[in-house]
């Protein structure tokens, strides 16, 4: 394991960008001319980023970018 210290502005900077690129993700996704391929990418980008945010982020915004059971759905086959 690594660890990181950072003082609360880098904190809120970090939650920030984060919040940006998961939701750009999921704008992205309501897209239909993007292949399902290239969906099936952002939705395992997704997942790696909320795992980085739940470690910086209070539990209220947590909730409320925590994805679906259908948007992790895909990712269960590959996982196992």
């Amino acid at each position: 394991m690594i660890g990181m210290m950072i003082n609360d502005m880098e904190k809120k900077e970090l939650e920030y960008l984060l919040k940006r690129e998961m939701e750009e993700i999921l704008h992205d996704l309501n897209n239909r001319h993007i292949d399902h391929v290239v969906k099936r990418a952002m939705r395992e980008r997704y997942q790696l980023l909320f795992r980085l945010f739940k470690r910086v982020a209070g539990s209220s915004d947590c909730l409320r970018y925590m994805p679906s059971k259908y948007f992790s759905s895909g990712l269960k086959n590959k996982e196992s």
